[in-house]
């Protein structure tokens, strides 16, 4: 496993998209949830209330760094396709096999990477957290109350960037497979939720691949935002963790068969 990481170590350390992507999400959001935490959006216009004021207290601020964050984790997700599919096009996949490699190697390498990068990003909300949540609470006794957000956002974080690895595997063309990516995670997928929860008795739409990880970090607020959406509640966050290991698990074994049945 070390020595699998050292070798996508040494490909990705110099290249410059890496540096820009995770970048991105590395300023941007601490950036964001400053202006946020400073009233940046408010109810009711520019003199309005900053009802997300308390949202950056201990313990409110783990999920609502994660929430935040998992719009964010669209730049490490973009990165994963990139890295992916850079092999197919530069063809240094097959330079692999020829240093000895098998495709289960070089298929775990990407599988580790994805687990790694939704590692760090984690070590860094919660490094955030400290940080807001110190800044803005009276107390620390409640520091690590709700804390269970920071696992949900680990969680989210292996799912999208799983799903990512998957499309990437699928599609092998950067491009395309970031069109899809974006397409299907912001309108295709919101689409079919929105069909299945209006004909179903309860809202099975929450379980599709990328929402059911999405329904463990809610809105900040999440009882006000549930009662101004109509959201049903009815499953608990439980079943949406382990619907979120499950698609990973999918996610793996579908990458697997394919790249053992396709043309290298």
């Amino acid at each position: 496993m070390k020595a699998l990481l050292s070798i996508e170590w040494l490909k990705i350390k110099r290249y410059r998209t890496f540096w820009v992507l995770a970048g991105l999400f590395l300023l941007l959001l601490p950036l964001w949830n400053i202006e946020v935490a400073n009233g940046f959006i408010k109810l009711g216009g520019k003199n309005g209330v900053n009802f997300l004021s308390t949202a950056y207290s201990f313990p409110q601020v783990w999920g609502n760094l994660g929430w935040w964050a998992s719009i964010f984790i669209v730049f490490m997700s973009v990165l994963v396709i990139i890295l992916t599919t850079n092999e197919y096009m530069y063809r240094t996949n097959r330079q692999n096999i020829i240093d000895g490699w098998n495709r289960m190697q070089f298929y775990h390498a990407k599988v580790l990477l994805v687990i790694l990068l939704s590692l760090a990003v984690t070590i860094y909300l919660f490094i955030l957290g400290i940080i807001f949540g110190g800044i803005n609470s009276g107390s620390l006794s409640s520091m690590f109350s709700q804390f269970e957000q920071v696992g949900y956002f680990f969680l989210l974080s292996l799912d999208y960037l799983g799903f990512a690895l998957f499309i990437a595997i699928w599609i092998r063309r950067s491009g395309l497979a970031i069109g899809l990516f974006l397409l299907y995670s912001m309108m295709i997928e919101n689409i079919l939720k929105s069909v299945i929860n209006y004909y179903a008795d309860k809202p099975y739409g929450n379980l599709l691949f990328l929402q059911s990880s999405d329904e463990l970090l809610p809105f900040p607020l999440m009882q006000m935002a549930r009662k101004m959406m109509l959201h049903d509640g009815s499953i608990s966050m439980n079943v949406y963790a382990l619907v979120t290991v499950g698609w990973c698990l999918v996610y793996y074994f579908a990458g697997r068969a394919m790249l053992l049945k396709r043309d290298w």
